[in-house]
């Protein structure tokens, strides 16, 4: 069926929870035109014992085509009641092929502009689900605005310095187009990241994340504590743990190893 979909495709949009994307891959490989187009509006990334990556570049390379990235302040429903939002299209060398992308997406309601930072525009599409997981915890133990702002501006903090470690071509002017900063606020104030976990912690981490996602969600996936322990991972990997304090808070409480309460007590250890 797969090849019937896409074998005269000349562009093709990657949108699902990105655990999926390496067997989506694999189904396409060879299916399809070697001119076609590629863009993904996927967050997370893939961490194997060789290292971490992007799935924009899991995307290229298993399917040996140019893929872009999509990225920005998108809450879907809103989207479609053509409520005014912009996007980022991120994208490494090909200019015209993002033209053609901003082309496609952009309308009198939906904004979108491009950026030539790949890795940019998709670790913030990647990195706010976690710093939204905090600012959930922070609505479910009613610690109020303060605190959440505090949350959002250090988890911002720690995107830039993580990102720009991991990929040093990463432009810190990026984080403030829609991918970015505008993205962060918006998942902070009404995502479902920040959704469940609002939930986990009125709960006191009692219920497990898969039991709230499965009640709240309806069917959707939970991306930001997949990716808090991908991001884990890379920094354990690395030695860079103590380096980023919330980002391994939001890990350790997600997975039970702390109680939600802990996000407030992360910053003493903090050598950003």
């Amino acid at each position: 069926m797969v090849k019937y979909i896409v074998k005269d495709a000349n562009m093709l949009v990657f949108v699902t929870p990105h655990q999926f994307m390496e067997g989506i891959c694999k189904r396409l490989d060879g299916k399809i035109r070697t001119d076609a187009e590629g863009i993904s509006l996927v967050k997370g990334m893939e961490v194997k014992k060789e290292g971490a990556s992007m799935i924009s570049t899991l995307i290229s390379n298993q399917l040996k085509i140019n893929c872009s990235v999509l990225m920005g302040a998108n809450i879907a429903n809103e989207i479609a009641m053509q409520k005014f939002s912009e996007a980022t299209i991120g994208y490494r060398e090909n200019k015209e092929a993002a033209e053609r992308w901003v082309q496609l997406f952009n309308t009198p309601y939906f904004n979108v502009t491009s950026v030539q930072d790949v890795e940019g525009v998709e670790m913030c599409g990647t990195l706010k689900n976690i710093v939204a997981i905090a600012a959930g915890f922070i609505d479910g133990l009613e610690m109020g605005n303060n605190t959440k702002s505090a949350i959002m501006r250090i988890g911002l903090k720690e995107m830039m310095a993580f990102s720009k470690l991991l990929f040093p071509s990463v432009k810190y002017s990026t984080f403030f187009e829609s991918c970015g900063v505008a993205d962060l606020i918006t998942t902070c104030m009404g995502g479902r990241n920040r959704k469940v976990a609002a939930a986990y912690a009125r709960n006191g981490g009692k219920r497990s994340f898969d039991e709230l996602e499965a009640e709240l969600l309806k069917g959707q996936k939970l991306q930001g504590v997949l990716t808090a322990k991908e991001v884990y991972e890379v920094l354990t990997a690395r030695g860079w743990v103590e380096r980023f304090p919330l980002f391994t808070t939001v890990y350790e409480i997600s997975s039970g190893l702390l109680p939600p309460s802990a996000i407030v007590e992360f910053n003493n250890k903090s050598k950003l």
